[in-house]
């Protein structure tokens, strides 16, 4: 029962990982279903007392990068914008705090798949870079450099945005 009630308190912070992964919430939240899904398929090869977290965002992690690779050999579609659905609410602090989000969105979205998980991990999910480099399975120095590269990208998109 610890296990499922750990994946259901986990669920906000893995959507907006799969969110940033995806840049698109309805891919996001498929990539989370599939992330939960497996995990619970598989829930024999998780070692209690280890770190769920960090053991769903390699599952998360693994299945984005399997679903674009098949995509690639699919072909690219267009999503429909979001913004198209949604209704807009009222008061100028929501339309700017809305903008400003579009922006560090479309930003986040222009960064190489690479540079975005570590960003995602590091400055959004608050994770050390070597529990980075553990979840990505890559080493500390991959880490830092790009999380530097995806930061620097980052203040430039969003000085453009300006």
């Amino acid at each position: 029962m610890r296990f499922e009630q750990e994946l259901v308190e986990l669920l906000p912070r893995l959507r907006r990982f799969a969110r940033g992964l995806s840049s698109d919430a309805s891919d996001a939240d498929d990539l989370c279903q599939a992330a939960i899904e497996r995990a619970l398929n598989s829930r024999d090869q998780w070692q209690d007392g280890t770190r769920l977290d960090s053991w769903m965002y390699r599952i998360t992690r693994n299945l984005w990068i399997d679903e674009r690779r098949a995509a690639g050999r699919r072909g690219s579609h267009t999503p429909i914008d979001d913004a198209v659905t949604q209704v807009a609410g009222d008061g100028a602090a929501e339309v700017e705090a809305g903008a400003l989000r579009g922006d560090v969105d479309a930003a986040m979205a222009r960064l190489p798949g690479e540079q975005r998980e570590v960003v995602l991990l590091v400055l959004v999910e608050g994770y050390a870079y070597r529990e980075a480099a553990d979840i990505l399975d890559v080493p500390i120095g991959t880490v830092t450099s790009r999380l530097a590269r995806g930061r620097e990208s980052l203040m430039t998109y969003l000085g453009e945005a300006a």
